[in-house]
């Protein structure tokens, strides 16, 4: 029994000296750590590529050219916009969009969007190809009057 509580006393000897070497608590550093915020992205202050990379032009042009559909979900750092469904002016069928701007240029190539009739209807590819079209005016004008050319 004696050597039973010896290796026993030893263990637990081995645990008390291993446990009285962990650091309690986290390592402390000479300067004060910063909050970072959500508009710590857009300044473009420590490093440039944590910034979003959405056209503010294509993002404020899908916005006003399918005003008319309520918004249900924006997403800035994907670059995406979901809208609900929505009647146009002067239109009789209800549509909704999925808007995703996939680069910083102000290109066709950037802007994808998916339109989807009440029901989960299909839509005619001239109309998207028409929404698509006067989103991309839409930016262009906006960026011209943004630059005053």
């Amino acid at each position: 029994m004696t050597r039973r509580a010896a290796r026993l006393t030893a263990a637990l000897l081995l645990t008390a000296g291993l446990a009285a070497c962990a650091g309690g608590g986290a390592p402390r550093s000479a300067e004060p750590q910063r909050q970072s915020t959500l508009w710590d992205l857009f300044a473009n202050r420590r490093n440039p590529s944590d910034t979003v990379a959405v056209n503010k032009y294509l993002w404020n042009a899908s916005l006003e050219v399918l005003n008319f559909l309520p918004i249900q979900s924006v997403d800035p750092f994907t670059g995406v916009i979901v809208t609900g469904y929505g009647t146009p002016p002067g239109g009789g069928r209800s549509y909704r969009a999925t808007i995703q701007i996939t680069d910083p240029a102000l290109d066709a190539r950037s802007l994808k969007l998916s339109l989807q009739g009440a029901g989960g209807s299909a839509v005619a590819p001239d109309t998207v190809r028409a929404v698509e079209d006067a989103i991309l005016t839409r930016a262009r004008q906006l960026r011209v009057a943004d630059r005053n050319l």
